[in-house]
């Protein structure tokens, strides 16, 4: 199968790029969420909010742009998407809704069984949502059962099957793995030396579920693997990948932090990389039956809302970047507390 340079892979891919800023971005500070009740001290679960205080919000901001993509691009399967599962998107929203009120809320009251709600509040937010975008990704990768009108015709616990469940854990696993980095690299003393046996736990549980999420996809997802098969050229992808996933204890152990957190990210964007090449022209595949399954053609808006929303988007793109960066500049270095920190 070929890639058809037309407006609507164009448009697959921009959705794609955005999603996968989010993961990138966002995944770290679920993964800082996930680990975040492993510390003790009030002050250093202070440090670890503290180290996505400036960033967390404008993380998310990638998500609400990748869904306004996908609405405006492909707005079969939005409807679908967001229909068919609706009930594991409520609990999403309400993991993120309660994950950003309690990093807010903690530090407003100084009594101890307050911060502890809150605390509680903010790791399992992140490790819902965490666990939640894996199962998503796992069932888009199966296939969900659609009928002719491109409805899903499943329950709530139909996404929660055996091969969706592997994908989610091994997602957090990723996301914990990619925040223990994040902590390592934006603070010093005791909590570093945490956060160092952290990565050193999480590479290994990540790799191991990795291993083990390959071997099942590859067995009763063939089809995943077909576009490496006919373009050899994309086997730069999975090697990319695996190269970074080393590097990562590499330059972790000769204490270049900086380079392990890059290393992560660009494991991130490979792997996400792989699976849009996977589902590629697919958005929403089908089964058992494949012809009802949504691609970038059946579920596309006209060529004229493309083209418009293209030019929006090399407009406002550019500034989007361009901001993400200034503020992870400004904020870059070590935490430090400060009585107005969280």
């Amino acid at each position: 199968m070929n890639i058809a340079f037309d407006l609507n892979t164009v448009w697959f891919f921009l959705v794609g790029i955005l999603f996968t800023g989010y993961a990138v971005l966002d995944g770290f500070d679920l993964g800082v969420g996930s680990l975040h009740l492993f510390t003790k001290t009030d002050e250093e679960r202070r440090t670890m909010l503290n180290s996505i205080g400036p960033v967390w919000d404008g993380n998310e901001v990638w998500l609400v742009a990748g869904g306004g993509a996908l609405f405006a691009a492909f707005p079969q399967a939005y409807a679908t998407v967001f229909s068919g599962f609706y009930f594991a998107f409520i609990l999403l929203l309400v993991a993120l809704i309660f994950r950003a009120v309690a990093i807010e809320f903690r530090s407003k009251q100084p009594m101890k069984w307050w911060r502890s709600l809150w605390d509680v509040g903010f790791s399992m937010g992140s490790i819902t949502s965490a666990f939640l975008i894996g199962v998503a990704l796992g069932n888009i990768i199966l296939g969900v059962p659609l009928d002719a009108n491109h409805e899903y015709g499943g329950t709530f616990l139909d996404l929660l099957n055996p091969y969706a469940l592997l994908v989610g854990v091994t997602t957090l696993m990723l996301f914990a793995m990619h925040g223990s980095i994040y902590v390592a690299l934006k603070t010093e003393g005791a909590l570093q030396k945490k956060a160092r046996q952290w990565v050193d736990i999480l590479i290994f549980l990540f790799i191991a579920f990795y291993i083990a999420t390959t071997i099942v996809t590859l067995l009763h997802v063939p089809q995943m693997a077909d576009f490496l098969k006919t373009h050899y050229i994309l086997f730069l992808l999975p090697l990319i990948s695996l190269i970074a996933i080393i590097n990562i204890p590499i330059q972790f152990r000769r204490g270049n932090e900086f380079i392990a957190f890059l290393s992560s990210c660009v494991a991130v964007v490979t792997l996400l990389g792989l699976f849009g090449l996977g589902i590629y022209p697919n958005i929403v595949p089908s089964i058992p039956t494949v012809a009802n399954s949504l691609n970038i053609y059946n579920a596309a808006s006209s060529q004229k809302t493309h083209t418009i929303m293209l030019i929006v988007a090399c407009i406002g793109m550019p500034l989007v970047i361009a901001y993400t960066a200034s503020i992870y500049w400004i904020f870059r270095g070590k935490v430090k507390l400060e009585p107005e920190s969280y």
